[in-house]
């Protein structure tokens, strides 16, 4: 359990949320932990909203995790030159690229300003863009940090499944300080937008195998004595409360619950819907995996082609040449895993349709049918499931193999006057060949 304290700005706490910023002009607010934070790795999953009455909003909410409070400042209302990781909701387009609202991850290491011109897109070492403002449902945020990577995940908050989270940014071999400050801050502009922040849950992540502290350990005694004392005394208010409601519903008490009692047909029809409801967790599940595999190799790609840029460039090999057929293999081993994904979004096609053909059974041919859908689709997700892991094998790295070989500079096979003389020469010859066939088509219409 945490113990937030609030800045002195504008922030404004409720019984069942914090208001960072109201909707005014010029408005700067943040909420912070008072105690640093002793996980090694950790994972916090955030609640709030972003509501204003512009089709554009401003600034935008900031997410931090730092080795001290940035109390006050220009980045979204906190401190700038920060030691940790700030994940910003940006809603104004600064730099004028329509790529807003979005969220942006940036690293600091106590040293750098953050660039607001350009949205910190310099500075960014990972970004999706995602509208969070004026949704019907609260925006969810999943931010995890486990052996030196960060994963971020939202909830868009179209729906009210509090599990359907999509894949937006990861970052690995990021060092973070080994203890910090959790907090949120909000900032607004010329214009404005309300930043309530619903709830902040943290998790502690620990490698499997290690032990775990003792909650007596993290908590000090006179804290817990405080929360085993607050606990009693709700304790004692529910129950006083249910002797009055007693008392005042005499009539209530051991009169039987029918509403706790089920038909057969609606116990058929809770589980059809629980089922479909885990196969529909089942393929989120299987897409955000695919993003995160084809944002890594999406970076593999453009590395590649980076590397290619300076080799034809002219820029100096560092790691020796390389085979053709060392390079063919990368270019085939790209080439299977574009070929396993389709293979699995096809899968996945299918079980989408087997999940429409069960949506309305009917008596008992209905419920047999169904159950046939079920057990074909429960074949799919095995083959689906068995495709990502074998695909995810392949990928993960590993300190046996050896990495990815340079690609060899390109030989210069032809210049640009040699390539320059070759055009002219074409085009000479393809006119004097056009002239050549005019005056015989001329000489051959006199005859008739």
């Amino acid at each position: 359990m945490w113990c937030w304290f609030l800045s002195f700005l504008d922030a404004i706490p409720s019984a069942d949320q914090i208001r960072i910023t109201t909707s005014l002009k010029s408005q700067r607010g943040s909420v912070w932990t008072k105690t640093k934070s002793i996980f090694e790795y950790w994972e916090v999953e955030v609640t709030f909203r972003v509501t204003g009455r512009g089709r554009i909003g401003a600034d935008g909410l900031a997410i931090w995790f730092t080795e001290e409070q940035g109390l006050e400042g220009p980045v979204f209302g906190a401190a700038d030159k920060w030691n940790g990781v700030g994940i910003f909701f940006d809603s104004f387009d600064n730099d004028g690229k329509k790529n807003n609202p979005g969220v942006i991850v940036v690293g600091n290491n106590g040293k750098l300003l953050y660039d607001h011109q350009n949205d910190g897109s310099t500075q960014a070492l990972a970004s999706c863009q995602r509208d969070f403002r004026n949704k019907p449902y609260p925006v969810r945020v999943k931010i995890t940090y486990y052996q030196k990577t960060l994963t971020v995940l939202i909830n868009n908050g179209f729906t009210p499944d509090k599990d359907d989270y999509e894949f937006c940014a990861k970052v690995e071999d990021m060092v973070l300080p080994s203890q910090g400050y959790f907090g949120i801050s909000a900032a607004t502009g010329g214009l404005a937008d309300d930043h309530d922040v619903l709830s902040f849950l943290t998790f502690q992540l620990t490698e499997p195998g290690k032990e775990v502290p003792t909650p007596e350990a993290e908590i000090p005694q006179k804290d817990k004595e405080k929360y085993q004392e607050e606990f009693e005394h709700f304790q004692q208010e529910l129950d006083k409360k249910k002797e009055e409601f007693q008392k005042e519903h005499p009539d209530v008490q051991g009169q039987p619950a029918e509403d706790l009692f089920e038909t057969v047909s609606d116990r058929e029809l809770r589980q059809i819907f629980e089922g479909q409801n885990r196969i529909h967790l089942e393929i989120k599940q299987l897409n955000r995996q695919l993003d995160m595999i084809l944002d890594e190799q999406r970076r593999y790609v453009s590395a590649v082609t980076d590397e290619i840029a300076k080799r034809g460039a002219g820029f100096p090999s560092q790691q020796g040449q390389v085979s053709q057929q060392e390079i063919e293999t990368v270019v085939k081993t790209q080439e299977e895993v574009i070929r396993q994904v389709n293979e699995i979004r096809n899968s996945m096609a299918d079980t989408l349709r087997l999940i429409s053909g069960a949506q309305h059974p009917g008596s008992a041919a209905g419920v047999y049918e169904t159950t046939q859908h079920f057990n074909d689709i429960k074949e799919h997700l095995h083959v689906v499931k068995r495709d990502i892991e074998h695909l995810v094998q392949r990928n993960m790295p590993s300190s046996e193999k050896s990495k990815c070989p340079d690609l060899p500079p390109f030989p210069s096979c032809l210049s640009t006057m040699h390539f320059f003389i070759f055009v002219v020469v074409q085009t000479v010859l393809f006119i004097g060949y056009i002239m050549y066939r005019s005056q015989q088509e001329a000489a051959a219409k006199k005859f008739f």
